[in-house]
C-alpha cells in the first residue's frame, strides 16, 4: 500500500501533460490568427485612396477691360464716358475680375439714349475636397441665373438657353423702371470650363426718346459675351504658348554650340566653299 501511492501520483502527473500541451497549442493558434487579421487590415486593398479630381481647364483670366473688343464697346455704348472702361475692385485678378462702360448719347430735342455694359469673370480651381473647377463653376452658374431671375422690380422676365457660347449659357431678359424711365435689360450667364462669365447690358430712352427694343439689347449682350468667352481661351492660350525655362536653356545651349562651331570653322577656311556656305552668301 505504501509503494502504490507514489506510483499513482506519477501516473496522474503524466496524464496531465497532454492537457497542458493542448492548451498551449490553442494559445499559439489564437496569436497566429490575430497576426493574420492585423496583416489583412494593413494591406493596400483595405486602404484605397480617393480618385483625384479633374484638373481645372483654365489657370488665368483675361484683363476684364480688354475682354470685350473695342469695336463691340463702341457699338453698344457709343458715348461711353471711358472707352477703356471702369475696372472693378478685386483682391486677386486671376480669380475674379470685372469692367463696366456707360454713357449718355444726348441728341438734344430728340432725346437721349443711355447704355450700360458690364462684364464679370469668376474662375474656380479644382480641389480634392470641394470638387473639380468645372463642377464648382457649374454651381456658380446656377446661382447667378437664379439671382438674376430674382431681381427686385423686374417685369416680363424671360429665361432661355443661348447656343454656341461656351459649355453652357443662359439669357435672362426683363424690364425695370428706374429714375422714372423704362429700362430694357439682358443678362447672359455663361460657363466655359471652370470659368463663369456674366454680361449685363441695358438701356433706356430719356427726354422722350424711345426705349431700346428687347431684340437690340439681347443682340448687344450676345456680342459682348462671345467676346468675353473667347478672351478666356485667348488668355490661357498665350500662357500655354510661352516657352518653358527648360526650352529656353536648351535653345541657349544650342545657340552657344552653333557659335563655337562657327568660330572653329572660321579659323580653318576650306579651299572650296561648301554648298551651305554658298547658300548663306547668296542670302
Amino acid at each position: 500500500m505504501h509503494r502504490s501511492a507514489p506510483r499513482l501520483t506519477r501516473i496522474l502527473a503524466c496524464a496531465a501533460v497532454p492537457v497542458m500541451l493542448v492548451v498551449a497549442g490553442c494559445s499559439s493558434d489564437s496569436g497566429d490568427k490575430k497576426e493574420a487579421d492585423s496583416s489583412a487590415s494593413a494591406s493596400p486593398e483595405a486602404t484605397k485612396s480617393e480618385p483625384a479630381v479633374e484638373a481645372a481647364k483654365f489657370a488665368e483670366l483675361p484683363d476684364a477691360c480688354s475682354s470685350v473688343e473695342a469695336k463691340t464697346v463702341k457699338s453698344l455704348v457709343p458715348s461711353a464716358k471711358s472707352k477703356n472702361g471702369t475696372r472693378g475692385k478685386s483682391s486677386d485678378a486671376s480669380v475674379r475680375g470685372s469692367c463696366s462702360w456707360n454713357g449718355l448719347a444726348d441728341k438734344g430735342v430728340k432725346g437721349s439714349q443711355y447704355r450700360w455694359l458690364d462684364v464679370g469673370f469668376t474662375r474656380f480651381a479644382s480641389d480634392q475636397t470641394l470638387g473639380s473647377g468645372a463642377a464648382r463653376a457649374g454651381e456658380e452658374f446656377d446661382k447667378q441665373v437664379k439671382k438674376t431671375e430674382a431681381t427686385d422690380g423686374a417685369k416680363n422676365i424671360a429665361t432661355g438657353s443661348v447656343s454656341g457660347v461656351g459649355d453652357q449659357a443662359t439669357k435672362i431678359t426683363y424690364d425695370q423702371s428706374k429714375t422714372d424711365e423704362d429700362f430694357r435689360f439682358t443678362t447672359i450667364v455663361a460657363r466655359t470650363g471652370n470659368v463663369v462669365v456674366v454680361v449685363n447690358y441695358n438701356g433706356a430712352g430719356y427726354a422722350g426718346a424711345k426705349t431700346p427694343s428687347a431684340e437690340s439689347v439681347l443682340k448687344g449682350a450676345t456680342m459682348a459675351v462671345k467676346d468675353a468667352v473667347a478672351a478666356v481661351a485667348d488668355a490661357n492660350a498665350k500662357t500655354d504658348a510661352s516657352p518653358k525655362a527648360s526650352d529656353k536653356a536648351t535653345g541657349k545651349a544650342t545657340d552657344e554650340g552653333a557659335d563655337k562651331a562657327s568660330d572653329t570653322s572660321s579659323k580653318k577656311p576650306s579651299k572650296k566653299p561648301s554648298s551651305s556656305a554658298k547658300s548663306k552668301s547668296s542670302d
